[in-house]
């Protein structure tokens, strides 16, 4: 076994404890249900076994599937690091699976090292095989309710209510989206008090995300967005310019990355090796942007030699 299959066994089997229902409040990845009786529409699934498949090769991802009970992976970074910000971060897999560490855990274990709380969305799968499940019904559904539980407990995690965003890649991106162009205030009148809360996103990150432009609701009220893909990755490539200019339309703030090369479905892999700049590089650029925005501390300046 090699150093990389040795480290997808260790993830696996660390997402595998993760999801189980013993894990402590202080660990890190914990499973947190997003609705303590059942997902609305999923009640008769609750508690339905969810399908971790291990990597196929080398730059595969861990990928979770047959999801009914929505739930938030917590990730909360030192103490001495924190910022105050926080991340969701919703995985993609064509709405059939979640790659839930290339992107996900990685992710939220990068987050932490910069000082943002960070929170795995696993939501329901509308294009899984015998899905009955919807994204806009049930997707949006399970990002909203994450983002209105983010801001419940934001005192117990030491996050600012005004500093919570939401990154999605590929069929996450979609997720993103919804969440970011369709929100409310809360619902005061709701007896399920986590309902009060405000389901908008204050960032959004789009990460080679799997939308139409034509889609896309703009409006001056969306929140400032960070866009990267590769160039030769055909839809979000001709997808984000466009998203880029009807929110510069909109006077919303934004920054759009696009590389000459990567493909889509890179995630964040921190042993990856391969020459494409974008592979090693793109958390460089997102960290910049974030400490533009105020959710991290600007990088160190290099050394002068």
């Amino acid at each position: 076994m090699n150093r990389r299959d040795s480290l997808n066994t260790s993830k696996l089997i660390a997402v595998s404890l993760a999801f189980s229902a013993g894990c402590l409040a202080q660990t890190q990845g914990q499973s947190l249900p997003l609705w303590a009786n059942g997902a609305p529409g999923s009640e008769a699934l609750k508690g339905k076994k969810e399908v971790i498949t291990a990597p196929s090769g080398p730059h595969d991802s861990i990928k979770v599937s047959s999801i009914h009970d929505p739930a938030l992976l917590v990730y909360l970074p030192q103490k001495s690091k924190a910022t105050g910000a926080a991340m969701i971060v919703a995985p993609g897999g064509a709405h059939r699976f979640l790659s839930i560490d290339t992107e996900g855990t990685n992710v939220a274990e990068w987050l932490n090292s910069v000082g943002v709380a960070a929170f795995v969305l696993k939501y329901r799968l509308a294009h899984e095989e015998g899905s009955t499940y919807t994204v806009e019904g049930n997707a949006l559904a399970d990002a909203q309710r994450a983002i209105r539980t983010i801001r419940s407990r934001a005192q117990e995690w030491g996050i600012d209510p005004a500093r919570i965003g939401i990154m999605g890649f590929s069929a996450g991106g979609e997720v993103a989206v919804l969440a970011s162009t369709k929100f409310d205030a809360g619902k005061p009148a709701d007896p399920d008090p986590i309902e009060h809360q405000s389901s908008r996103p204050d960032f959004q990150i789009l990460i080679y995300p799997g939308i139409r432009a034509d889609t896309v609701q703009v409006t001056k009220d969306t929140p400032p967005t960070f866009l990267l893909c590769a160039d030769n990755d055909k839809g979000p490539s001709t997808a984000i310019p466009a998203v880029y200019l009807a929110l510069k339309a909109a006077g919303v703030p934004a920054e759009l990355h696009i590389y000459a090369s990567g493909g889509h479905g890179f995630g964040y892999q921190p042993t990856d090796n391969r020459p494409n700049a974008i592979y090693s590089g793109w958390v460089a650029r997102l960290q910049d942007w974030m400490a533009d925005t105020g959710m991290s501390p600007a990088k160190p300046a290099a050394a002068k030699k």
